[in-house]
């Protein structure tokens, strides 16, 4: 999709602190982190929201998840625990729509969130 900032990160329009890429995904740290470990992990192929999302997606969507762990385990985070939040829609907090996956670490993370 040509005006998403995400589909503009796996580009290589819009700089970003990119710390996985594959062919299907990127991940890189948030530029608005809400703990000291706090990346985003997004597909490289243009899915808007978990709420649009069909059967086809499901190997995509649960590669996410395997990313965001590999990235926790990987920087030492997954030993002391790690969240993963996906949100779908405004109420939720969604502001870019393209898929994406938290992983946040590095403190103690309250609950329930927001």
């Amino acid at each position: 999709m040509s005006d998403c900032l995400f589909c503009k990160i796996c580009d290589g329009q819009i700089p970003a602190a990119v710390t996985f890429r594959d062919d299907e995904m990127v991940a890189f740290k948030d530029i608005n982190p809400k703990a000291p470990f706090h990346q985003l992990v997004i597909p490289t192929r243009h899915v808007s929201s978990l709420a649009t999302a069909d059967e086809k997606d499901a190997a995509l969507l649960g590669k996410l998840m395997l990313v965001g762990a590999r990235l926790a385990r990987e920087s030492g985070q997954a030993e002391g625990g790690f969240r993963v939040v996906m949100n779908a829609g405004a109420d939720a907090g969604q502001t870019v729509l393209h898929v994406h996956l938290h992983v946040l670490a590095g403190r103690v993370l309250g609950w329930p969130p927001g």
